[in-house]
């Protein structure tokens, strides 16, 4: 009966808890590590140690259970972030993808280094332990970035579609996959130990082998097994009994060669999430099963592992936030900078990238029961993950909002207003845009193309109910310009609902910021499908521009 009380306990506030996060438009894992708090040492066991021990007993079967529950929801969690890695983007963006990501971990990183090698006992490392791997520690959990926090944020500033969004997107996927690796290698160090260097590098080698052999020979094997197992099994447990199976397998492997069982989760994930044949349906599936049942589990659990007040220190606490915070701010901005974009993108790509979440608090845990750290580090790297996961989203927001922002209805022109495109094909259409824009400031059509095309094989820029909005920032360009078309057969321009494109709205600009703007402005004004279907209804310019100036519900 105490095992299913505690579970039910848990499970429970975790979800009620994300949910009330959720409602003011924050992460719910947020939620759940309140819960756990709330749930643990640090409250309940504080003000109601008997009702807390009987709830969560130390002894007998239910530590036990609780450990195998948590351990499956951080390894199926992992599995998760994996499927969010898209190789074939972060290779896509370019340059200035590779210095945001370079630069947003190597400062980040030398920064926490430095740090924990300069002063290891302040900063909490475990009597006894190796400094230098403490130090390797420290800075590898600094440099890396909260994908799924970051995507929220994105989104909610509809700002995902955006140069900025899929750069800042690219780049949290290569810290997280550079991240995991070394601390696959780390861990790899610390069961060697100093004495056994044989230990250390046959790790090494089995870690480096299964990267290459995953995102390689099973990454294709996978892809050409997908089909068979859909063609030929119920769906959708014979796709996901393969996935989970492969997981854990991949998991028993990792734990196989020295390292933690998530890393095997988190490639083996990313194998899976490349293949051509993953259905939309299905990846949503364990996206819900796992965030809804496992998760919640092991995010509350944190709270359970120690009492925050007794082992809080303000001094590692703000030395460990000061340090990742200008460690992504200076290197992930630096590298924004120096890859072409503005002064004001380059902050808001650093705000991206600062915010932190699971993956730091993922690593806190694992090196707390590795014996890297003691339990005042452990609490200073989830208060920070905290923390920039709270002031991420506020601080772009104010960002953006600090100054007048430009909108479609002041852009468009009537000119550029096209109530009745005769397109085919998405290459038709975006051929006919770009000369009516081109013709407005004697400019190559070909030049519009070029980069539009460029901005399509990155993020397809069809969206839901109908409407395209392909986009690209064109160097030398004057003033933005923005093309509004209809077309009465509709285009497939790759939405997510499968619809194709009857409203199709051409952003141009020379920076980054008026982008942000119109992207932005459009996806507010194109929230509802009512919207979309009265601009398609305007019969001339005005009729266009009233349409455009409709408020935003």
């Amino acid at each position: 009966m105490t095992m299913f009380v505690a579970l039910a306990v848990l499970l429970g506030a975790a979800k009620l808890a994300g949910e009330i996060m959720q409602k003011l438009d924050q992460p719910s894992v947020l939620g759940e590590i309140m819960a756990g708090i709330l749930l643990g040492p640090t409250v309940l066991g504080h003000f109601k140690p008997g009702l807390y021990a009987f709830i969560f007993p130390a002894t007998g079967n239910l530590p036990i259970v609780l450990e195998t529950v948590t351990t499956l929801g951080v390894v199926f969690f992992l599995l998760t972030a994996g499927l969010e890695i898209d190789l074939r983007s972060i290779y896509r963006q370019g340059r200035s993808a590779l210095l945001v990501s370079f630069l947003g971990v190597i400062i980040p990183f030398a920064l926490g280094f430095s740090a924990a090698e300069w002063s290891p006992q302040f900063l909490g490392a475990e009597t006894g332990a190796n400094t230098r791997i403490f130090a390797l520690f420290v800075g590898t959990a600094l440099s890396i970035s909260a994908l799924p926090v970051i995507a929220k944020i994105l989104m909610d500033l509809n700002l995902l579609r955006s140069e900025m969004g899929t750069v800042v997107m690219s780049s949290a996927m290569f810290d997280d996959l550079v991240g995991w690796i070394l601390f696959s290698m780390i861990l790899g160090m610390m069961h060697g130990g100093d004495s056994s260097f044989s230990q250390v590098k046959r790790t090494i080698v089995l870690v480096i082998g299964f990267v290459v052999l995953s995102l390689t020979v099973v990454r294709w094997l996978i892809d050409k097994i997908l089909p068979r197992i859909q063609a030929h099994t119920s769906w959708p447990g014979g796709v996901l009994g393969f996935i989970f199976t492969l997981t854990l397998a991949s998991a028993a492997f990792a734990e196989f060669a020295g390292i933690h069982a998530v890393f095997g989760a988190f490639i083996v994930g990313i194998a899976v999430g490349e293949s051509t044949h993953l259905r939309k349906r299905t990846s949503e599936l364990i996206h819900g099963i796992v965030t809804n049942v496992f998760a919640p589990f092991f995010f509350a659990s944190i709270g359970l592992r120690t009492n925050f007040v007794a082992n809080f220190s303000l001094p590692i606490t703000v030395t460990v936030i000061v340090v990742a915070c200008v460690g992504k701010l200076v290197g992930a901005g630096l590298g924004a900078r120096l890859g072409g974009m503005d002064r004001r993108t380059s902050w808001g790509v650093g705000l991206a990238m600062n915010a932190r979440g699971a993956m730091e608090m993922i690593l806190g845990l694992i090196a707390l029961q590795a014996g890297l750290i003691q339990e005042k580090m452990f609490v200073a790297l989830v208060v920070m993950a905290l923390f920039t996961s709270l002031i991420s989203a506020p601080a772009m927001h104010f960002l953006i909002r600090s100054r007048r922002e430009i909108t479609l209805k002041e852009t468009i022109t009537t000119k550029l207003f096209l109530p009745e495109l005769k397109a085919h094909t998405k290459l038709e259409a975006l051929e006919q845009m770009c000369a009516a824009a081109a013709n407005t400031v004697n400019n190559a059509p070909e030049r519009f193309l070029r980069l539009i095309l460029e901005r399509e094989a990155i993020v397809p820029s069809g969206w839901e109910n109908g409407l395209a909005v392909p986009h690209a920032r064109v160097n030398g360009l004057p003033h933005p310009i923005v093309v509004v078309a209809r077309v009465n057969n509709g285009i497939d321009f790759d939405a997510r609902d499968g619809r194709v494109a009857r409203l199709i709205v051409m952003i141009l600009t020379g920076d980054n910021q008026s982008q942000h703007d119109l992207l932005r402005n459009a996806g507010e004004l194109f929230s509802r499908k009512e919207a979309i279907e009265q601009t398609l209804n305007a019969q001339s310019f005005v009729e266009l521009v009233a349409a455009l100036n409709a408020p935003v519900s």
